[in-house]
This record gives structure tokens, C-alpha cells and sequence, in this order.
């Protein structure tokens, strides 16, 4: 019986500490395989979406299919393809389609209309896009780290689309370290960027501040 309780004592200090780095912020939460994600339905898109990233997501197999859909988990309906069609703006990943290669389902699931959200082409394609792969380098140096992506609504572009999906004004990502205990957090501009992404490193309580998504513990739960 003690040999018994001790195995699930452990099992529950696992899945508690699996939840525990969660942010937490207003919003539905909807789980995927291998990530998570809290809804905004007034915004149309994520609040964040928070993912384990280990090096053999990053080397999997899985070819980027383009697959774009509505993710019928959300509850109140999420975006749709049709919201970006003409507008100008790129369907941007928070959770890049290439930290998902692990198998087809991840790659599926990258693209769920509610892991996009609207960025100015220049930014998608640049600076944000070379953030994703300075993660995934990372990741190979520590083998595993936990990230948090979001839009930041302020100094907003406008809406687009029959659902007005919002455009935010800014992006962040956190970083999380386990052997370290370490945090690493960046808020850039949703524009063409020619600064160094170093450059937009921020404390993390900037992040807290300005977006509304806390972090609390995070630390101690890694």
C-alpha cells in the first residue's frame, strides 16, 4: 500500500507541476497533443499558447502540409481561413509549425486558426521568424525548454475579416530553462524590424504588465 501511494504521490506532483507553468490570463482554455492555448473570443485569436519543446520535436520528420483550419475545440467557433484572405497581413504561428515535427498530428495541429494570429509580413517573415529559430537552437544546447507566445493588444492595427479578428500591436515569447531556472523573455513590435532581436529583451514582469498574462511561480514550478 505505502509503495502504492508513493507511486501515485508521484504521478500527481508530475501532472501538477505539468499545469503549474501554465500562464494564467482570462480566456478558454483549449489542449492540443502538445500544446495549450487560452482563447480569446472578443480578440478572435489566442491570449498564448504555451508548449513543451524538446529536441526531438524539433528533428522529427513531419512535412509542413499548409493545412489551415478552424479548430473546432473552441468552443465559441475560433477564426477562419477567410478572415485573412485579402487582408494584408500574415497568418502568424505562435506556436511555429516547425518546433512541430515530432508527427503528422503536431504539424496537423500547428495549423488550427487559433494558433494564428494577423502580423505584418515583414515581421512573420523576419525578426519573429528568426526569434522560432533561435528557440529551437536552444532547445538542441538544452535539450528541452518550456515557451509561451502571445499577441499583446495595444497600439492596435485595426480588424479584419467577417469574425474582426484583432491586429495586435505587439508580439511576446517566453523562455523557460529547467536546469537553469532560468527565464528569457522578448516583446517586439508588429513591424518590419532592422534591430537585433536581442535588442527587445525585456524583464518579465514587463511582459506581465503589458499584456495581462502572468507568470507567477514559474520558476519554481521548473
Amino acid at each position: 500500500m505505502k509503495r502504492t501511494l508513493t507511486f501515485l504521490f508521484i504521478l500527481f506532483s508530475i501532472a501538477a507541476q505539468a499545469q503549474y507553468w501554465l500562464p494564467k490570463s482570462s480566456g478558454e482554455i483549449v489542449k492540443h497533443k502538445y500544446y495549450t492555448l487560452s482563447y480569446n473570443e472578443e480578440e478572435e485569436q489566442a491570449n498564448w499558447v504555451a508548449y513543451k519543446l524538446t529536441s526531438k520535436m524539433i528533428q522529427g520528420l513531419a512535412e509542413r502540409k499548409n493545412n489551415f483550419k478552424a479548430d473546432p475545440k473552441v468552443s465559441t467557433g475560433s477564426a477562419s481561413l477567410a478572415d485573412y484572405k485579402g487582408s494584408g497581413y500574415d497568418r502568424g504561428h505562435l506556436c511555429p509549425a516547425a518546433s512541430m515535427k515530432i508527427d503528422q498530428q503536431a504539424m496537423s495541429d500547428s495549423f488550427y486558426m487559433s494558433n494564428m494570429s494577423p502580423q505584418v509580413p515583414a515581421f512573420n517573415r523576419g525578426k519573429w521568424k528568426s526569434l522560432e529559430a533561435k528557440v529551437r537552437k536552444l532547445t538542441l544546447k538544452n535539450d528541452s525548454l518550456y515557451v509561451v507566445s502571445g499577441p499583446v493588444f495595444k497600439n492596435m492595427k485595426g480588424e479584419i475579416g467577417h469574425n474582426k479578428v484583432s491586429v495586435p500591436g505587439y508580439y511576446f515569447k517566453v523562455i523557460f530553462f529547467p536546469r537553469q531556472k532560468k527565464t528569457l523573455a522578448y516583446l517586439l513590435p508588429n513591424r518590419k524590424i532592422e534591430k537585433e532581436i536581442d535588442t527587445f529583451i525585456v524583464p518579465l514582469d514587463s511582459i506581465q504588465s503589458f499584456s495581462n498574462v502572468y507568470f507567477k511561480g514559474f520558476d519554481n514550478a521548473l
